[in-house]
């Protein structure tokens, strides 16, 4: 959504921003609901909607690392057991996307492939992504509740995060603009709503950088901006060095209370391979317990 013409400033009237602003949020909006009407790639997303139907559902956007879907899927069934797992893939590449198409098979989960992609850059395309899965899948499926998860986000420990939708419309990890103003907005890598409190509203899980808001604060508008964040839970979130000797901002990890965010897409491809190392030692003994469970 665009500004308020009263908080543009008169250098941005000089510059004529709201009118270039207007005409460029009219473009992306094309962009999405043209988008929204494409059909997936592989799978039946009508399938799917009347899988999660009265459920609680996750969904995850794969991008290009099958190791992450093979990592995340046997943690959520060991940590998140009454969820329904979904694995949605927006990898460009097709031998990635065939790697990931194979791994959710043999762990028995719902996959699909998302239509080809018109962005490039990783938060529009996530959003754009996000707003098929809510048009395709979510809305017309109708489950109890539903969350939104990165693809590199793992559960070290049982947890249930759609508990605090007991009493309150959604819960997740949120995030200020900055510099810091009054909008707010859920990560879209971690993102809990209760489906019968937002199931009218005409959400978008896009980003708009115009009002400062990464990909989730489309959102701001039509929900955020109506809730009392002082009044809400929030996930805990703390962001640390994956190792000693390194600064956080050259190769951070983030906890959302129990839950290890990798931060895959941050730092030199050394380091986010030495990152990988660390995350396949501190989830070994949970992967190691999930093997004991039963087949589903």
């Amino acid at each position: 959504m665009p500004k308020k013409l009263s908080d543009y400033t008169f250098a941005d009237w000089k510059r004529l921003r709201p009118l270039s602003q207007g005409l460029k949020t009219a473009r992306y909006n094309r962009i999405d609901r043209r988008y929204r009407r494409q059909p997936a790639k592989i799978g039946d997303p009508a399938a799917v909607a009347r899988m999660i139907t009265g459920r609680r559902a996750l969904f995850t956007v794969a991008y290009q690392d099958p190791q992450a879907i093979d990592l995340q899927i046997p943690l959520i069934r060991l940590f998140v057991p009454g969820a329904l797992y979904i694995v949605v893939d927006n990898s460009p590449d097709d031998d990635r996307a065939a790697e990931i198409e194979k791994i959710a098979a043999a762990h028995g989960v719902p996959y699909l492939r998302a239509p080809e992609n018109p962005w490039q850059k990783s938060s529009r395309s996530h959003g754009i992504v996000l707003n098929w899965i809510w048009h395709n899948i979510i809305r017309p499926g109708a489950p109890e509740l539903f969350g939104l998860l990165d693809h590199d986000l793992f559960p070290t420990a049982p947890d249930d995060p759609f508990a605090p939708l007991a009493t309150q419309d959604v819960y997740g990890y949120v995030r200020t603009t900055e510099p810091p103003s009054e909008r707010w907005f859920l990560w879209a890598g971690f993102t809990m709503m209760r489906f019968a409190a937002v199931r009218d509203l005409p959400l978008d899980f896009g980003q708009d950088w115009f009002l400062g808001l990464d990909t989730g604060g489309g959102n701001w508008g039509p929900l955020y901006s109506k809730l009392d964040l002082a009044k809400l839970q929030q996930s805990r979130s703390r962001f640390v060095p994956y190792r000693d000797g390194l600064a956080t901002y050259d190769g951070p990890f983030q906890w959302c209370g129990t839950w290890l965010h990798e931060v895959g897409q941050m730092g030199e491809p050394e380091i986010m391979r030495d990152k990988r190392r660390v995350v396949m030692e501190l989830l070994a003994p949970h992967l190691e317990a999930a093997q004991n469970l039963p087949a589903r």
